[in-house]
């Protein structure tokens, strides 16, 4: 005789909690539901608020330590990619810089302070944090955590990117005062590298054409950084909510490409015009290629719309001015040929750890930051482009290792003609093209290992099929 036994109700207004009989409740019951990919929607989806709290950039460190603590669980199941050596070795010679950190670097200021183990092992963390996050997708199976979950939430910072742009353009005098920045040690707080990450600012004011413009930059800590974010997370909202999406999806994803435009014009970004473009001609060739008479009369339509559309928006004209005021071209050109003679004349195959101060203004020793003229100065050695910082913290060694593993990533899965595949191909594509002009090491970086990722499983995926 079957019995069966009341659930008691419970009481209105008890706390949910952790029952032995009744299962996970609360917390653990939404932990439960997200799966073993918590961490992200964690990071991803709540990233407007972590920005707000000043802690866009911790989040993601954060993060990374329960993703560990998965990947630690199921350490005797773990499988690497392809070319993951390589990235091992590049991981090895930049602790090895801990060695150099306080080593005297031809042409740059001698002597330094704790501060720099302050910025070396911010960047080491997030090194690390873009190796557990490889993994830690790539090991996980489709069942677990779908590529189209992971695609969505992607997808979702683009949108967030957007609104920033749009915010940056038309607000851009807007800053908040932070949380994190509240509670931290004024000192500390005021440090131009902390405040970077905790004091949400929507834009910066630069004078690149001759007048103030702003060059949107929320939620993110740099306007180079929202570039990057722009062009890595648009493959993914082209899958989610134009290819893969329901017909309001579509509409929707329309209006907010069509709005993203307009931050992408006027944020003077040449990088990122040239990313798009490189993208536009990859993903063009694939759709050819593919022979696919409808994909290819479709994307033929596009590219007319598309032509008439940017003839009729202001992006001649501003990049043309863009042209006509090339801004930072010198100071560049000099800042990375400093840059390389120094780690080759005084460390080439360890190279000095992390950036150093230039001496002088890059022509003189005498030149400087001075009231009235900020360009006097110069960017520290090793900035304003990561293969620039590869070369000097890391030598030949580590600049060969790591690109080495992207381009081994790059070749296995450029001729994929799956969504993925194109998609991480294209963020791969435009990341090497960043590497000449944006420092890549923290959200861009992570964002890339995501992608790679979501190409190492599927192709996974298809041979197991």
């Amino acid at each position: 005789m079957n019995q069966t036994r009341a659930v008691p109700r419970p009481r209105p207004g008890a706390v949910p909690h952790f029952g032995r009989r009744g299962g996970p409740r609360g917390l653990a019951a939404w932990r439960e539901r997200t799966g073993p990919g918590w961490p992200l929607v964690v990071i991803l989806a709540g990233f407007p608020v972590w920005w707000v709290l000043g802690m866009g950039a911790f989040v993601f460190l954060l993060m990374a330590v329960p993703m560990a603590r998965h990947l630690y669980r199921r350490r005797n199941e773990i499988i690497v990619p392809r070319g993951f050596g390589l990235w091992l070795l590049f991981l090895a010679w930049v602790l090895l810089g801990a060695g150099v950190l306080w080593a005297n670097a031809p042409g740059a200021v001698e002597g330094g302070g704790p501060g720099r183990l302050l910025v070396f092992g911010w960047r080491v963390a997030w090194y690390l944090a873009a190796t557990v996050v490889l993994l830690f997708v790539g090991n996980l199976s489709e069942r677990e955590l779908p590529s189209s979950r992971i695609s969505r939430l992607l997808a979702l910072m683009f949108v967030f990117t957007t609104v920033g742009g749009l915010l940056g353009s038309f607000l851009p005098n807007l800053e908040l005062t932070s949380p994190v920045e509240m509670v931290l040690p004024a000192g500390l707080a005021k440090n131009g590298f902390m405040a970077d990450w905790i004091h949400p600012k929507v834009a910066s004011i630069e004078t690149i054409l001759g007048f103030e413009q702003a060059r949107p930059q929320a939620p993110f800590a740099y306007a180079n950084t929202w570039g990057s974010a722009y062009a890595f997370f648009l493959p993914f909202f082209v899958i989610s909510w134009l290819l893969h999406g329901t017909r309001a999806r579509r509409a929707a994803g329309a209006v907010i490409l069509l709005a993203s435009l307009w931050p992408v014009v006027y944020s003077l970004n040449r990088g990122l015009w040239l990313a798009l473009a490189l993208s536009g001609l990859f993903v063009i060739g694939k759709i050819l290629a593919g022979g696919n008479l409808t994909a290819i009369n479709r994307t033929v339509g596009a590219l007319l719309a598309g032509s008439l559309l940017v003839l009729a928006s202001p992006l001649p004209g501003m990049v043309q001015a863009r042209l006509d005021n090339p801004h930072s071209n010198n100071r560049r050109e000099l800042l990375a040929d400093q840059t390389v003679r120094s780690a080759m004349t005084g460390s080439p195959l360890v190279g000095f750890g992390s950036t150093r101060d230039v001496q002088g203004n890059l022509t003189s020793v005498a030149g400087g930051d001075r009231p009235g003229c900020k360009a006097c100065g110069a960017p520290p050695l090793g900035t304003q482009g990561h293969i620039w910082l590869l070369i000097f913290a890391t030598g030949l060694v580590g600049t060969i290792t790591f690109c080495g593993f992207f381009a081994v990533r790059f070749w296995r899965h450029w001729r994929s003609r799956t969504p993925y595949g194109i998609a991480g191909s294209v963020v791969l594509l435009s990341f090497g093209l960043f590497l000449m002009t944006y420092d890549l090491v923290e959200i861009p970086l992570f964002t890339v290992m995501i992608a790679t990722a979501l190409m190492w499983r599927e192709t996974r995926t298809e041979a197991v099929r």
